[in-house]
This record gives C-alpha cells, sequence and structure tokens, in this order.
C-alpha cells in the first residue's frame, strides 16, 4: 500500500512558539498501537532520542554478523552440545560451528526449539545435554530444510536462527533512513508532547502541548524494534468545527522492525490530532501502513518502498489529503435522519442498531445530524471508541476508513 504525500503548504504559523493548541480528539479514530509499547517495554529497551537509538542499533550491528549453517555437524554445519558443570542438574545449551561456540539468548532458544519442531518451555526445564540431544535431532531428523540462518555476536552470544532464506533488515538501515529524513526537515519530527485533558472544552477541543514531556516511543529489545515520531510543532488546519474554529491536525509515523525473526519490518503514517500520557493517539485520520515480510528480497523493498513513502509523506505537499477531506465534506449522502441510518445501514456496512446509535452520537457531539461522508465518518469513529474489545472496534474503524476510501 503508499502511503499518502503529504505537507508543508498548510501550516499554521505557529512552528516557532510551539504554544499549547486545541484539538478536537472526539474526532478521528483511537489507535493504541504506540501505547501497548509504552506500557509493554522495560526502562532499558527504552531510548530518549533518535540519536541514542541510532547508536545502540548500528553499534550493535558492527558486532553482529549472519551466517548460513547445515544443521548436519561437519564443515559448514553446527552440533548443539550441553554446558553441564559436575553437580549440576540443568546446565546450559550451546552450538558449535566451525568458527567456535555460541550460546543463545532466552529468544533464540526458542527459535531454535521450534525449527527443531519441539516445545521450548519444555525443553527448558530438561537437564541441557537432554535437550541437546532432542534439538539435535530434531533439527537433523524432524526438519524439511538442513540449513538455517544464524545471528552471532563477536561474543559468542547467538541472537536469532532462522530458516535460510530469511531476509535481515537491520535496524540501523531503517533508523539511518528516518534521521536522514529528518535533518532534511529540519528535526521536526520528534517524540510527542501531551494532551491535558483538563483542559476539555465546551465545544468539545482539548489543548494538545508539543512541548510537554512525555515518556519516550523509541524502543529496542532483543528481538525488535519500535519508534513513533511526529510533526506536533506544526498544525494543519483541514476545516472547521461546529463553533468556527479550526479543526488542527499534524503529521505522526511509526516504524518497526525485527532483525531476529519475532516480526515484519513497516512502516505507517498518519494524521492525528493528539497524543496523551498514556501514548495514546486520537483523532487518527488518513492512516497507511506498508509491511514488509523478512523473505529473500526484503532489504531490496525496504529500499525501494518503504524509504520512499516515508520520505514522500514527511517532505511531499498535503494538498491530497486536504482535497480528500473536502471531497467528503462535499459528498452529501442524506438529507434526514432515516437516510443516514439508511446510508450507514447499507453502504458503510453498520448493523442497523450501530446506525443508529453512531447518527445520535453525532448530533449529540457535533450538533446536528450527519448528512456527508465526512460526517458518516466521524460518526463511525465516535461509536468505534465506546468499543472495549479491540479487534472488533478496529473492525469499526476499518468501516469508517473505507467510507473515506469510496470519495477518493
Amino acid at each position: 500500500m503508499d502511503i499518502i504525500q503529504s505537507n508543508n503548504d498548510n501550516l499554521l504559523q505557529a512552528q516557532e512558539s510551539a504554544s499549547p493548541y486545541a484539538v478536537n480528539v472526539s474526532a478521528g479514530s483511537m489507535n493504541s498501537t504506540v501505547s501497548n509499547q509504552w506500557m509493554n517495554r522495560p526502562a532499558d529497551e527504552t531510548f530518549n532520542s533518535l540519536d541514542s537509538l541510532k547508536a545502540f542499533c548500528n553499534g550493535r550491528a558492527a558486532v553482529s554478523s549472519d551466517a548460513i549453517l547445515d544443521t548436519r555437524m561437519g564443515r559448514g554445519g553446527f552440533q548443539v552440545l550441553a554446558d553441564r558443570p559436575e553437580g549440576s542438574t540443568m546446565g546450559d545449551i550451546i552450538l558449535e560451528h566451525d568458527r567456535g561456540q555460541i550460546k543463545p539468548t532466552h529468544w533464540s532458544f526458542g527459535q531454535l526449539s521450534g525449527l527443531a519442531g519441539a516445545p521450548a518451555g519444555y525443553l527448558r526445564d530438561l537437564p541441557a545435554d537432554i535437550a541437546a540431544d532432542a534439538l539435535q535431532w530434531g533439527l537433523q531428523y524432524n526438519r524439511q530444510k538442513d540449513q538455517v540462518k544464524i545471528l552471532e555476536t563477536n561474543d559468542g552470544n547467538l541472537r536469532a536462527v532462522t530458516g535460510p532464506d530469511y531476509g535481515r533488515i537491520w535496524h540501523g538501515e531503517i533508523v539511518d533512513a528516518i534521521s536522514d529524513l529528518n535533518d532534511r526537515t529540519g528535526n521536526r519530527f520528534k517524540i510527542p508532547g501531551m494532551l491535558d485533558w483538563s483542559s476539555r472544552n465546551d465545544n468539545g477541543t482539548t489543548m494538545y502541548n508539543p512541548e510537554a514531556k512525555g515518556d519516550s516511543t523509541l524502543f529496542c529489545s532483543d528481538r525488535d524494534m519500535f519508534g513513533f515520531l511526529c510533526d506536533d510543532r506544526n498544525p494543519i488546519e483541514i476545516g472547521k468545527l461546529s463553533d468556527g474554529s479550526p479543526d488542527l491536525v499534524f503529521k505522526g509515523f511509526y516504524f518497526w522492525n525485527s532483525e531476529e525473526g519475532s516480526r515484519t519490518a513497516g512502516v505507517a503514517a498518519f494524521y492525528l490530532r493528539g497524543v496523551c500520557q498514556n501514548r495514546c493517539l486520537w483523532g487518527v485520520e488518513n492512516f497507511q501502513e506498508i509491511k514488509i515480510r523478512h523473505t529473500k528480497f526484503a532489504p531490496d523493498r525496504f529500499a525501494e518502498e518503504a524509504r520512499p513513502a516515508l520520505e514522500s509523506f514527511c517532505e511531499g505537499s498535503t494538498h491530497d489529503f486536504l482535497s480528500g477531506v473536502e471531497a467528503a465534506r462535499s459528498a452529501k449522502v442524506a438529507t434526514d435522519e432515516a437516510e443516514a441510518i439508511e446510508w450507514l445501514n447499507r453502504r458503510a456496512g453498520l448493523s442497523r442498531k450501530q446506525a443508529v446509535k453512531a447518527v445520535a452520537r453525532h448530533e449529540l457531539e457535533e450538533g446536528y445530524k450527519p448528512s456527508n461522508v465526512w460526517d458518516m465518518q466521524n460518526a463511525i469513529t465516535a461509536v468505534a471508541r465506546d468499543i472495549s474489545h479491540q479487534d472488533s472496534r478496529i473492525d469499526l474503524e476499518r468501516k469508517a476508513g473505507a467510507v473515506l476510501d469510496q470519495v477518493a
């Protein structure tokens, strides 16, 4: 999927002061992806700047190397051994190959067990020599491919074990590209500020402070990397709210990857209206993403697809996005409540009960019944915010996005 092109020509003239501004977080959708990362990352996986994340990723890559090995011992192969000191009931698993011995991490032991067709939790509770025999047998006789790809460090740690065709994209490739891009845009993209929920106004807006010091949104562990940055000092006006005040959004994107085989690589770019203390993204519009599976040609796909798309989003014009918003506002689809319910039911795919609730919710929040496609999208996302089950909420938010896609 191509990421939208965007920005710079409709920025409010408030870049230098970067003072708090009012945003309508009841519009658009709420995205908890960044919040989930923030909640589940310990301090030693959190980085307070893009520069520190870049230094860590490139530093670890400098002492890491990968190789394809045969699962049978011999030249170009490896053997699973046990390091069980005398008197010990357990011991450690060791992989030995032509260049020496390496010790699996918790993550790579799980991968090794999976490739051997054995449950990692069970093997961890066995004495090392028994577990080593089970792993070696599984890799030699219970596996259809005779090779694996390893990722090891200079000091003897096995970071990852994958299939031989795993296309490794280094974290540093992604972070370097983002850092270069940010340099070209004047370092506009940064760790987000925070919404001030206590400032909620009668018109439904909440103050967002881009200079508030919230927790970092940059993370890296022994199995993956994730980061979120936004251009929140430069809001973009996309229209007016019911009281005539500006409807403001700003650009944001998140990126993810795994050198170790735990997840895909990718980037997602969108417009949003605010970020709260818990790092939930509020008022998200026009969400687009590119996912890259770590197949043999994954590094080429990142260079050819994800990087140019992200550059286009960060450096481009907002014209396409603003035109889409205007088209959605101009596309009238209902003249009364009955027609609005019918349209949401038949065209947007909501149940009749959901459609009735969406129309009522829009009238409550906006002061009038929905009549155009932009109204319908806001009505759907308003109802979606009430759904606690994440999959059901996301399914309804996708229907809201599909409504705008029809206009485009």
